[in-house]
């Protein structure tokens, strides 16, 4: 009797140490959520109560006066040397050619595709979501106004402004023609301004998001605050 109350004591306390420990490893095991890299590593900011609400959020920014006038005096032939510059490397590596037909996205009031031009890539326009003639057009880069694999080369470095990054992406590719160039500055780094829709955390989710696309090439840059540029090359068959 004496021996058996001793066991039981024993296994008493052996429960006791065991049953917590064994209890937190099952039910953290049944909570653990599964890894999503699309979901982590790139994230939507909070506070877009509309599609509206985010497209007048932009508009306040585009159309801001201070910035406008900015734009298109201080630091108008500065951003034109720096986007020279990136396109004529990008000549130099064959993905951007005198004769391609260009598109720049967010292109506010058109540095980029002044450089374009001034590079010898003459058929280049831009769109924003307010027209700056004759260079930018109007146009939502959600819903890219232009017909299927219209242009050879799209660029664009506001990313961080597309509230739904798949058809941002979806939108390129879908403009672009087989075997087209796309080139995108973005940031990595660094979290964008205060108009930004989403932050990026990695290369790797951009390759995800183009479907109907291959990388081709990365490097680090300084451009304009954002810090990686990304080229893509449209699949000669974009069905695979």
């Amino acid at each position: 009797m004496k021996r058996s109350k001793t066991v039981l004591k024993y296994l008493f306390v052996f429960v006791l140490v065991t049953l917590p420990p064994m209890l937190f490893f099952f039910s953290t095991q049944q909570r653990k959520p599964s890894f999503n890299a699309q979901k982590d590593l790139i994230k939507i900011r909070p506070g877009y109560k509309s599609y509206d609400y985010y497209i007048q959020r932009q508009l306040n920014k585009t159309l801001n006066p201070r910035l406008r006038t900015i734009w298109m005096t201080r630091d108008w032939d500065r951003k034109i040397k720096v986007f020279s510059r990136f396109f004529q490397d990008l000549k130099r590596q064959k993905f951007l050619s005198n004769a391609s037909k260009c598109l720049c996205v967010g292109a506010r009031v058109g540095q980029e595709v002044e450089a374009l031009k001034r590079v010898g890539v003459t058929d280049s326009v831009g769109m924003d979501l307010v027209p700056y003639p004759p260079l930018v057009v109007k146009g939502d880069f959600h819903h890219q106004p232009f017909d299927d694999e219209t242009f050879d080369f799209e660029f664009s470095n506001v990313f961080d402004h597309a509230l739904y990054p798949e058809k941002f992406v979806g939108e390129i590719e879908r403009t672009l023609r087989p075997g087209g160039i796309c080139v995108l500055h973005v940031a990595l780094s660094t979290r964008s301004d205060k108009y930004s829709a989403n932050d990026l955390y990695s290369v790797e989710a951009l390759v995800r998001l183009f479907r109907r696309s291959e990388v081709v090439h990365v490097r680090n840059v300084d451009g304009l605050g954002l810090d990686t540029e990304v080229v893509f090359r449209k699949k000669r068959d974009s069905s695979k």
